[in-house]
């Protein structure tokens, strides 16, 4: 069954560019049945966002600054979501923004049995990604944007601008998950794998190293063996890891 989401938007935290794709990634993980974004409306600023407010049917909840150097926007979310949360309308939510002051929100919805996904740039603090059960980089869906709407292909010095390099402490990451699912011969199913590596680190994902899926990302550290299995309940072939 889809997730039913609360998708709240920190106006003044995040660009407006790649909204399309990023309503799109949401999608992937429920039904995104409240979505609203917060801000100064007054602000010229929040102007780009507003036709794309139509487009992609979010509400614009106004907030005023009321005093210098307080973020009201803030303020104004949190209030939200824990009424939202105490409706008991939706069964998950995801947060949009790089500012760890929703840190705390993260967790007491999780607290409260809520799917959290988060979506932000970057620069995102620590702490408030792995608050989140989830957490996407803005950056990755503007690299998929770019993609799609280029006829030719990047060039290598692009793409390596673009993409985390998969270094000595990803692999391990990988390798030490692998290790705790493993049966005796030393396989694990690539499904778990990357279940458990997204409750380990919320932000890990193929994508930001270039890849689409999880397999051609192992594949490419040439560190791990990979086996197809036959699957006796469906078409699809099962994928198996190991540490070489």
């Amino acid at each position: 069954m889809d997730l039913k989401l609360a998708v709240l938007i920190d106006g003044d935290n995040i660009p407006s560019a790649y909204v399309k794709e990023m309503m799109e990634e949401i999608a992937k993980y429920g039904n995104p049945t409240i979505k609203r974004i917060y801000g100064d409306w007054t602000k010229p600023n929040l102007s780009k966002w507003k036709n794309l407010l139509l487009e992609n049917a979010i509400t614009p909840i106004q907030q005023y600054g009321y005093t210098k150097g307080k973020n009201a926007t803030d303020s104004a979310l949190i209030i939200d979501a824990m009424d939202i949360l105490y409706s008991e309308k939706v069964n998950g939510f995801c947060l949009v923004s790089s500012d760890s002051d929703f840190t705390r929100l993260a967790t007491r919805l999780r607290e409260a049995g809520m799917k959290v996904f988060g979506i932000g740039e970057k620069k995102t603090p620590e702490p408030f990604i792995v608050a989140c059960d989830k957490f996407i980089y803005i950056e990755i869906l503007k690299n998929q944007s770019d993609e799609n709407e280029s006829e030719l292909p990047k060039s290598k010095a692009t793409q390596k601008r673009d993409v985390d390099k998969i270094t000595p402490k990803v692999i391990k990451l990988i390798s030490s998950t692998i290790s705790d699912l493993a049966d005796d011969d030393g396989w694990a199913f690539l499904g778990e794998v990357g279940n458990l590596l997204q409750k380990k680190q919320p932000n890990f994902d193929s994508r930001n190293y270039g890849f689409q899926k999880l397999t051609p990302l192992i594949k490419s550290t040439k560190k791990f063996e990979i086996e197809q299995r036959e699957n006796l309940k469906g078409r699809f072939k099962l994928i198996y890891v190991k540490n070489k």
